[in-house]
């Protein structure tokens, strides 16, 4: 009876909650939405920022009396889950070309495909494949594209192991240290992973103004 009821509660779970997926699934959860939101572009949707910074704050105990995960196994599922889902999405994109996104019908991540593009031109691909881990979908697709456009593997294989752990390790302890430091953080719990997910797009929506200025400017002088 009790192995039915936990079973259920694992097929009910939302995936786009951070609480729900480690309610379910624990540190192994966080691999394995990490592995799929960096490495299989159907995982675009997934919270993998809100999901470090939740997942380190339930560390401390102190956010949710009924759940409480361990530090060190949790930072190793995360680096592992980053740096794994990275390097396949790169592979996969090596062999299948953009046939991968052109399968897709989702305009949302034709639209990352072109800022990820974009990144890499830019800024050039060790910068880009570093910044687009903080970027949502962006670090779904640049990993394809970075294999579809045949950047150098040990390029991006040392620079997405860079951004990656920075990424990974670095929201989780920032959750960690926040729920070590105030009293009673379960209260705002949800108010701070708002913060944590505008503070992910901010990256975005300044590569969209700047795209559009652009735009406008070429306009002009046309």
């Amino acid at each position: 009876m009790t192995t039915a009821l936990h079973l259920s509660s694992q097929l009910a779970v939302n995936v786009l909650d951070a609480r729900s997926l480690l309610s379910a699934f624990g540190v192994l959860g966080v691999a394995v939405v990490l592995f799929a939101e960096t490495g299989l572009l159907i995982g675009f949707f997934l919270p993998g920022d809100s999901l470090l910074f939740t997942a380190g704050l339930l560390c401390t105990g102190s956010a949710d009396r009924g759940l409480k995960l361990s530090l060190a196994p949790l930072l190793v599922a995360a680096a592992v889950g980053a740096l794994a889902g990275a390097q396949c999405g790169y592979l996969l994109g090596r062999r299948a070309g953009g046939a991968l996104l052109a399968r897709s019908g989702s305009q949302r991540l034709h639209e990352g495909a072109g800022r990820a593009q974009e990144l890499l031109e830019r800024y050039g691909h060790a910068k880009a494949i570093v910044l687009a881990r903080f970027v949502p979908v962006v670090r779904t697709v640049l990993n394809p594209m970075a294999g579809a456009l045949r950047v150098p593997v040990r390029t991006f294989t040392v620079w997405q192991v860079a951004g990656g752990l920075v990424w990974s390790v670095g929201l989780t302890l920032a959750g960690y240290a926040l729920g070590s430091s105030v009293p009673n953080v379960d209260r705002y719990l949800l108010p701070m992973v708002a913060v944590v997910v505008a503070l992910s797009l901010i990256p975005l929506a300044a590569e969209l103004l700047r795209s559009r200025r652009d735009t406008k400017a070429k306009e002009a002088r046309g």
